[in-house]
């Protein structure tokens, strides 16, 4: 199983920490993956050996940032009063600092896409950054968060409308 649980890593350490790093910032997200696999080796006799395990990696990804959310959302409150993302490393920022600065529109858009985040219900947020940050699919979603697929659906579709109505309202 050691090495099986290790091919595991090889294969979805880098899509759980981008998802992570997006969520926590990257200080954090090596943190949250190391969680995530030890709860996984912990409970890898409960999956499926059939199933695909990237979206019950993600479940747990998403239970560890759980434990995070406060600061998250203190992060989207402070991206959107300063447009300074606090989750983003000093390199990425610099190497991103002609751009952003060239492109003022580029900053007030994402300090309302912030705001809205800040204030999305637990479940729309995480729905929303599983699918457009993780790229999981409706199916993959559901099985991540154990809801019905129709619940992913309809929390999707209200997260998407008051992003879009935010957006919409400003430009």
């Amino acid at each position: 199983m050691a090495d099986g649980f290790t091919a595991l890593y090889d294969r979805h350490a880098q899509a759980l920490y981008r998802y992570c790093a997006r969520r926590l910032g990257p200080d954090r997200a090596e943190d949250a993956v190391a969680q995530t696999f030890l709860i996984a080796y912990e409970k890898r006799h409960a999956v499926d050996s059939g199933a695909d395990p990237l979206p019950w990696l993600f479940g747990i990804a998403t239970n560890v940032v759980y434990r995070h959310r406060r600061d998250e959302v203190r992060g989207y409150r402070a991206l959107a009063r300063t447009g300074a993302d606090p989750l983003l490393s000093r390199a990425v920022v610099e190497s991103h600092a002609g751009r952003a600065d060239e492109r003022e529109d580029a900053r007030q858009r994402a300090r309302r896409i912030a705001r809205v985040l800040a204030k999305l219900p637990p479940r729309q947020r995480d729905v929303l950054l599983l699918f457009a940050v993780a790229e999981l699919s409706y199916a993959e979603i559901s099985t991540a968060l154990d809801l019905p697929i129709g619940t992913v659906q309809s929390a999707l579709h209200r997260a998407r409308t008051k992003l879009r109505k935010t957006l919409d309202d400003r430009e």
